[in-house]
């Protein structure tokens, strides 16, 4: 079973490199992330999915390769190439892998323009290590699947660097 997780933050560069970062950990096998999508609200009100994994272009590059050796067979590798792309852009276009599209879209027209939310679903991790990775980041916790000791957790961690921030003076 895996978990959601929603941090909104005041740009989109915090949010990319949090994304960055936990990426670096599911490397290390310290978290397996099943989706890590920023969303960023637009001036214009629209909101910009950053997806790691594109599944149209997996269709169409998947449909090319086997467009082409069916149409190898019918000796036609080009029309085959081209109906194979096709037809595999479709099908990735209709695949909706991950945290579901229209979900983020619709928390993310919540923020203020210009902020992004950074939507994790979390299969599986070594909370300490994540949380410490967290912590210092500077979001804010919009929604969590967790139960209500994790979710205390991470509102700390994210705390921390809000409360770091407002510690700063200011200069004169």
């Amino acid at each position: 079973m895996a978990d959601l997780l929603v941090i909104s933050f005041p740009t989109e560069a915090p949010a990319e490199e949090l994304r960055a970062k936990l990426i670096g950990m599911q490397r290390e096998y310290l978290i397996e992330l099943g989706d890590a999508v920023v969303a960023v609200k637009q001036p214009n009100g629209e909101v910009k999915l950053n997806q790691l994994f594109s599944p149209t272009l997996a269709g169409a590059a998947g449909g090319t390769l086997w467009g082409t050796l069916i149409g190898l067979i019918f000796l036609m590798p080009l029309a085959g190439a081209a109906i194979g792309a096709a037809s595999g852009a479709l099908s990735g276009k209709l695949t909706d892998v991950g945290i579901n599209d229209q979900f983020m879209k619709d928390v993310a027209k919540q923020l203020h323009d210009g902020n992004a939310a950074l939507f994790l679903l979390i299969r599986k991790m070594t909370a300490d290590k994540v949380l410490a990775a967290i912590e210092g980041s500077g979001g804010t916790l919009l929604r969590s699947s967790f139960d209500e000791t994790k979710e205390a957790q991470i509102r700390e961690a994210l705390a921390h660097a809000q409360a770091a921030v407002a510690q700063v003076p200011k200069p004169a």
